[in-house]
């Protein structure tokens, strides 16, 4: 008699992983973008601007929770 089959694991999108973390009141936040590269050419108020994290949207929030189900 064969052994039943192991139901798969869920897995997280991993490049939501790398770019995604989970705030205390269960918010996603993320870095800005254009403050990789190329800075030499951009103001001083952007490149400090563009360090921060944010918070995602509201809207995007559902499909973020079903791309990093163990979060």
């Amino acid at each position: 008699m064969p052994a039943k089959a192991k139901p798969g694991k869920q897995r997280s999108a991993s490049g939501a992983k790398k770019r995604f973390k989970l705030t205390g009141k269960k918010r996603f936040a993320h870095q800005k973008a254009a403050h990789n590269h190329l800075l030499q050419q951009k103001a001083r108020q952007q490149k400090r601007l563009n360090n921060q994290m944010i918070l995602s949207s509201p809207a995007y929030d559902k499909t973020l929770k079903r791309m990093l189900p163990n979060k």
